[in-house]
């Protein structure tokens, strides 16, 4: 028994968590890509979530030059990357200290340098695109709260274009599965190549886009969700878009 029995159910996790660091599926499945190759050649035992995570670790460290730097301007610094572990990927503040190598005490540092970060450079406009009102409104809600304004909303994929053409958001907020059973994802694509700003979806089933495909997304918050992984996903986008600009 080995590396193989527990990658089938982490490697989707794995890939969203690597996304969200470099903004990138390319990037990130690449660096997935190293840490199981790391993994399988050490021909160790059994290896838990904690343990892919943690190799998923050394791989960003030792790949990307800025996730050395503890900056919480950085998006792939530690401080970015302890507030994804916590409040996306659900790991307790004792686990996260052992993926990013550091004492307990200073997870709690890097996450509230990174929560700061955020409310002081981060206010932005955003479009949602959500069939379900009562979701709407908490998506609404939560962003609301950290700063930004959330200028329009719909409910299908014309709707969507149509207005995200009007309003020109810098943020889209988008469902996979709309009210007419057209689809948020054909929307988000003609959205986002028209007005080249970052798309974070949220689906009730986003293994089912981390398959390590062409062209899947780079952002993706579970159904349901809670407040504080929606605000740090958010925010990795908006930050990561920025870096890009």
């Amino acid at each position: 028994m080995g590396v193989a029995d527990n990658l089938e159910r982490e490697l989707p996790y794995l890939r969203r968590y690597a996304r969200a660091v470099t903004g990138s599926s390319q990037r990130g499945d690449a660096l997935v890509e190293v840490a199981i190759a790391s993994l399988i050649s050490e021909q160790g035992p059994a290896v838990d979530r904690l343990g892919f995570f943690t190799k998923l670790e050394t791989a960003i460290r030792d790949t990307l030059p800025e996730a050395t730097d503890a900056a919480g301007s950085d998006p792939a610094s530690r401080s970015r990357r302890a507030l994804l572990l916590t409040a996306m990927e659900g790991f307790p503040v004792s686990e996260t200290a052992t993926i990013l190598g550091c004492e307990t005490d200073e997870v709690g540092e890097l996450m509230v340098e990174a929560e700061n970060e955020l409310t002081r450079s981060l206010q932005t406009t955003v479009f949602v695109m959500e069939d379900e009102p009562l979701v709407a409104a908490h998506i609404s809600q939560i962003v609301s709260e950290l700063g930004h304004e959330v200028v329009g909303q719909a409910v299908t994929r014309d709707q969507a274009i149509e207005r995200c053409r009007a309003l020109k958001p810098n943020l889209l907020l988008a469902d996979v599965q709309l009210a007419d059973g057209s689809s948020g994802a054909e929307a988000a694509t003609i959205i986002t190549e028209e007005l080249g700003i970052p798309v974070v979806f949220i689906t009730a089933y986003p293994q089912k886009l981390l398959m390590g495909r062409e062209g899947e997304p780079v952002y993706l918050i579970p159904k349901p969700f809670r407040p504080d992984m929606v605000k740090a996903v958010v925010s990795q986008a908006l930050i990561q878009n920025l870096r890009a600009q």
